[in-house]
């Protein structure tokens, strides 16, 4: 069986950096083989969030695409230098893109996605394939989440009722069973780190322990469970444009709280809202990935709402992202179908992403 080799980039809307992967990958194993983490400068963090927050234009969109895609260029050569690849070896590089805005739904549709492809392709001189989700969204689909078509590559041979946990901005869920479900669960870190950023001018809550020193606001936490997304059926997904300064707010307004219980509520939300998900499924084991594991109070928590059930870190879980475009672009070029339309609820599967020679 012949192997291949992919590079797999993503940035998610944590923001916190670039995930940059090679795997070789067949018909029937996808394995890491090196994994770089290339960090985000903060000038680029806040020209992204100054766009999302609806300071925008035309113009500083069209650089923040090329600025993008010097960034994932960067990237991409700090793994090749570090690791001395043979470039000739590489089949292509499956792109992401840093998504700026996700709407799936009413009249117009859309989810968009930054960094230019052609800019990779030409710095490296590898082929290139990117623009992942518009053709799922063009479809009918929500375009997201796509991590539980290669979950169900990677995990179908586990025999028990297993579930995948992606905790990254956003969290989403994978059941793996006779027909393959998937769906954004809500907030994962997006709100956290939103909230230490404006308190303590720190990227993330290391370990959870700021909101471990909290108590949980349970007024707020319940306002919060109540709102319209967490009760949506499935298919959905979400993101920035939702869940975002804005939506928080509104719950906070003119209320006085101490700050680390805020955030101790937030990291409730987020793993209840994971918990009642997963319990709606009856499984024996939960696999967690996603930056999200990183944070070992969040883990806990998760681990306490489901007592009945076994809950492990995947292998390579805060790689699994980027490991799951490098499958991608590698099903693009053998033209084969990505197994969603149950998951995104698209009329049908199809062959995905464009290629940039």
């Amino acid at each position: 069986m012949k192997q291949e080799y992919y590079i797999g980039i993503m940035s998610g809307t944590s923001l916190d950096g670039v995930d940059v992967v090679l795997c070789e990958i067949d018909a029937k194993n996808c394995h890491l083989v090196c994994a770089l983490e290339y960090p985000m400068p903060l000038s680029l963090k806040k020209d992204i969030l100054s766009i999302i927050e609806e300071k925008n234009s035309i113009e500083k969109m069209g650089q923040l695409d090329h600025a993008l895609g010097e960034l994932f260029a960067k990237a991409v050569e700090a793994l090749i230098v570090r690791e001395k690849l043979n470039l000739k070896s590489i089949n292509a590089i499956g792109l992401h893109g840093q998504t700026l805005w996700h709407a799936p739904h009413g009249e117009e549709p859309f989810t968009m996605q930054l960094g230019d492809p052609n800019i990779l392709a030409m710095r490296t001189e590898i082929c290139v394939v990117s623009d992942f989700r518009r053709k799922d969204v063009a479809l009918g689909g929500q375009g997201a989440p796509f991590a539980p078509a290669f979950h169900e590559f990677l995990f179908s041979n586990i025999k028990n009722k297993i579930a995948v946990v992606n905790i990254g901005g956003m969290a989403n869920i994978t059941v793996l069973d006779s027909k393959l479900l998937g769906y954004d669960t809500g907030c994962g870190n997006v709100l956290l780190d939103l909230w230490i950023a404006k308190h303590k001018d720190e990227p993330y809550d290391k370990d959870g322990a700021w909101a471990r020193s909290g108590s949980v606001e349970l007024a707020l936490l319940n306002a919060m469970k109540e709102d319209e997304f967490f009760m949506q059926p499935y298919p959905k997904s979400t993101g920035r444009e939702k869940f975002n300064k804005r939506w928080l707010d509104n719950y906070l307004q003119d209320k006085t709280y101490i700050p680390e219980n805020v955030q101790r509520t937030l990291l409730e939300l987020t793993a209840i809202s994971i918990a009642e998900e997963v319990a709606k499924f009856n499984r024996d084991t939960i696999l967690l990935c996603g930056g999200g594991v990183k944070n070992s109070f969040l883990v806990e928590r998760i681990c306490q709402l489901l007592q009945n059930v076994k809950v492990s870190i995947a292998p390579h879980a805060d790689m699994i992202e980027a490991m799951t475009f490098a499958w991608l672009a590698y099903k693009r070029l053998h033209y084969e179908e990505i197994n969603l339309k149950e998951v995104t609820g698209a009329s049908k599967n199809s062959i995905l992403g464009g290629v940039y020679l």
